[in-house]
């Protein structure tokens, strides 16, 4: 069992599970219906995505490494909210028990929340797959 961490919208891999979308804004122009059906998500969990205000300063400029550095620490702090740590805490704990992926819409994983939260899911104790 484990956690696979893909983009949401790309084809589902076999056994990849229920796929939970941790992004604050739903996909546009997609129907709620559509959701599972279109490969975005399953269940939405925004939670465990980084706030509005961060995605607001996070997209007022052009990356660069300093300022994704910037990003992943401010991202860090805000996964160490207890109700964060908590709902971290049980994917990791899911993970040895069942199949499931977490996603975001970003093209570049390098670039996106979920590289760090696959790290985050790792320190936590998460089973994770490719």
């Amino acid at each position: 069992m484990a956690i696979r961490v893909t983009r949401l919208g790309s084809q589902r891999r076999p056994g990849e599970g229920l796929r939970l979308g941790t992004v604050r804004r739903l996909p546009r122009g997609v129907r709620k219906a559509d959701y599972a059906r279109l490969d975005y998500f399953d269940q939405w969990l925004p939670e465990v995505a980084p706030s509005d205000a961060l995605l607001h300063w996070a997209q007022s400029e052009t990356w660069t490494d300093g300022r994704w550095t910037k990003f992943a620490a401010r991202y860090r702090r805000e996964m160490r909210e207890p109700s964060c740590d908590r709902l971290l805490q049980l994917l990791a704990r899911l993970s040895h028990q069942v199949d499931f992926s977490v996603g975001c819409y970003c093209e570049d994983e390098a670039r996106c929340h979920r590289s760090v939260l696959r790290e985050l899911l790792a320190e936590h104790g998460a089973e994770l797959r490719k």
